[in-house]
């Protein structure tokens, strides 16, 4: 493999597993995508659909978990007003247990989609909404 291929592979890797900084940094999940797509697009044009991707479904799960929280709160507090002994296992740890799992899983398309772009093979991401044509 020649030497610009494998360097378009890396970043295009790098693309999608620069929202593993999430992890550190919770803004990262849509800045690590975002930075290295912006830094490279020019001097690497293939790598353009790859950082588009990614930063349209790191966008959808930001906004995802923003949605969500939103209701979690809200959930947790209505069960606080009509004074539920229960409100905190039936409304905030489920709820809270299925954000993690959304968040769980984002981390784990990122991961593929990294490992497929290193490969060669584009990747679409599943229920990605595209913000970015």
């Amino acid at each position: 493999m020649e030497s610009r291929e494998q360097q378009v592979r890396t970043w295009s890797m790098l693309c999608h597993l620069a929202a593993l900084t999430a992890l550190f940094f919770p803004l990262g999940l849509v800045l690590g995508p975002l930075i290295v797509w912006q830094i490279k697009k020019n001097e690497l044009p293939e790598i353009d659909a790859h950082g588009k991707a990614a930063v349209n479904f790191q966008l959808t799960i930001m906004i995802i978990n923003v949605i969500a929280w939103i209701i979690l709160l809200g959930s947790v507090g209505i069960g606080f007003f009509w004074r539920s002994p229960f409100f905190f296992i039936g409304t905030g740890f489920s709820f809270g247990f299925i954000i993690w799992l959304i968040n769980i899983a984002a981390l784990i398309f990122a991961v593929i989609a990294g490992l497929k772009a290193n490969n060669g093979e584009p990747y679409r991401y599943p229920f990605s909404i595209h913000f970015i044509k």
